[in-house]
């Protein structure tokens, strides 16, 4: 079993409605959709394009996937979680895009936000004393040879290579887009995320994801919202 500790908006958001409909699965739920309407692509085409977000459900990582450290529980975990949302302020960012990394497509901030940057990193510093060391065929996973020094050195440290400084925030949207098909789909994720896009996004929760045994779909174990510390002792439901 492995967790992860992702953005997401709440599940009540339009946002995640409209995410959810797109990768054709609902990660609060765990339930397949059908093919959004109105798709322009060819149904089998879309499917290949969303096969690898849909498996993560629409969210941004935060603290990657990990096995959870010998000698610590679930329970530790969701009571670490639930601490920190209750103590951790929301933020926004000013305008979020229909963007491109690499082959990929995603929402994304339109300039990097320096309060995000370093909210993400608190992130990965609070939960990595739940996170099991990597085994060799997880950095082998990883192409290691593939990074820069800067990203080597946070797998090594933190389990992940996009992290600190090297972190992007992202709302992945599709698996790799062939060059001659990429600005059919960005045509496409542009008209059905134009309500969102060109506009403030809040980071106002957080979600505990879990991946019950590997390769399986990851599904939300709890979201919680960010602020939500009643007082020095309790914690609101």
């Amino acid at each position: 079993m492995r967790y992860a500790i992702y953005f997401s908006p709440p599940p009540d958001d339009p946002l995640t409605a409209t995410a959810s409909e797109w990768l054709g699965r609902d990660a609060f739920s765990g339930q397949m959709l059908d093919p959004p309407a109105s798709l322009s692509l060819p149904v089998a085409q879309w499917q290949d394009l969303v096969a690898e977000p849909q498996r993560y459900g629409f969210h941004a990582t935060l603290k990657a996937p990990f096995a959870l450290r010998e000698g610590r529980t679930e329970a530790e975990l969701v009571d670490a979680f639930d601490r920190f949302v209750a103590t951790t302020e929301t933020l926004a960012f000013p305008q979020i895009v229909v963007g491109q990394l690499g082959p990929f497509f995603a929402l994304v901030p339109d300039d990097l936000h320096p309060p995000l940057q370093v909210f993400a990193a608190s992130v990965v510093e609070a939960f990595e004393p739940f996170r099991a060391p990597l085994s060799e065929a997880d950095i082998a996973r990883r192409r290691p040879e593939r990074l820069t020094p800067a990203e080597r050195q946070n797998l090594d440290r933190w389990g992940y290579p996009y992290v600190m400084s090297e972190f992007r925030f992202h709302m992945t949207l599709t698996g790799p887009v062939d060059g001659s098909l990429a600005p059919h789909v960005h045509a496409e994720l542009r008209q059905r995320f134009a309500p969102y896009a060109n506009a403030p996004l809040a980071i106002d929760g957080l979600a505990l994801f879990v991946e019950r045994s590997r390769g399986e779909p990851f599904t939300i174990h709890r979201w919680r919202p960010l602020g939500m510390l009643q007082d020095n002792r309790k914690i609101l439901p």
